[in-house]
């Protein structure tokens, strides 16, 4: 088994401010499309081909949701890969941009935009980050901006 060297363990400390990750990849399916929608979001355009017809789309698409589900299962890979995840406080500005189609394939990717020690937990950082999907043409097709606690790999060097 291939050990991972410390820069590619996900602590505060390696998290560097404009840096963007890529991670994750997902081909997205109709049968996964209209199972999400009916347990979900159950609009016509969301549930078959002759729903979404006379949508503004014209044709079958995911619900908004359901891309952030799929970016969220996409992250908690990555996070569960990399290190101890230690949650998130929430998110904001949740943006769909772009319908995400059966056949999509789509990635991962997050910025970090700021980030600062937390003084009410020691060994503890937080980080704002901008997190987007992408499909297989390179556009951004859902964003979202959160927080995501991390670990200090060195708390008792911590100021």
């Amino acid at each position: 088994m291939q050990q991972r060297s410390e820069s590619e363990d996900l602590f505060y400390e390696n998290v560097e401010i404009g840096r963007t990750v890529a991670f994750g990849r997902t081909e997205v399916t109709a049968e996964e499309i209209i199972a999400f929608a009916r347990a979900f979001d159950p609009q016509p355009f969301h549930l078959s081909e002759e729903g979404a017809r006379d949508s503004m789309v014209g044709r079958l698409c995911a619900s908004g949701f359901h891309s952030c589900a799929l970016l969220m299962r996409m992250l908690a890979v990555e996070l569960n890969s990399k290190g101890r995840p230690l949650g998130s406080p929430g998110l904001d500005e949740v943006r769909w941009l772009k319908p995400v189609f059966p056949g999509d394939e789509l990635t991962g990717r997050y910025t970090c935009k700021e980030k600062r020690l937390m003084r009410s937990r020691p060994g503890v950082g937080i980080c704002r980050m901008l997190f987007e999907l992408l499909n297989q043409k390179g556009e951004v097709v859902m964003s979202w901006e959160g927080h995501q606690f991390l670990s200090l790999r060195h708390p008792e060097a911590a100021p």
